[in-house]
């Protein structure tokens, strides 16, 4: 492998033509107290989940990183489901919270009974940017 920086056949790179090397890096939410935060500030409800944002203050940790934490209550079903829920909602933070998610923020995905883990996959990606832009609004 080759990196990208490396002149290969007399061909100087461009910077405009190489993609970003680093993207936002997606930060986990662990402990309930980041949670609860979150549970206490802006809320965008959709089909498929319910998203929680907060930004946070400059004093807490990880002031310029994405923090994204996922739930799912028993309503959604058994413990098999429940997971496969949470993967859902993980693969669409994976996809999208990393071009549209503003750093400094933490966002809570929380799955809906019945319709996370049954809901058609662009969809669902379309309801979280649909929610971003409304909590966000012309920030993004």
């Amino acid at each position: 492998m080759i990196p990208p920086e490396v002149n290969v056949a007399g061909k100087q790179p461009n910077a405009a033509d190489t993609p970003p090397a680093v993207f936002a890096c997606l930060h986990t939410l662990t402990k309930r107290a980041d949670f609860l935060r979150a549970a206490r500030a802006q809320r965008q409800a959709t089909k498929g989940f319910v998203l929680q944002a907060r930004k946070r203050g400059a004093d807490e940790d990880q002031p310029s990183a994405i923090r994204i934490g996922y739930t799912c209550s028993k309503k959604v079903g058994n413990a098999v489901a429940r997971n496969r829920a949470k993967r859902r909602l993980r693969a669409i933070a994976h996809d999208i919270l990393r071009q549209d998610g503003v750093p400094g923020w933490d966002y809570v995905l929380i799955g809906r009974a019945g319709s996370t883990a049954t809901r058609p996959y662009i969809e669902l990606q379309n309801d979280l940017r649909r929610a971003l832009k409304q909590i966000h609004g012309n920030q993004t």
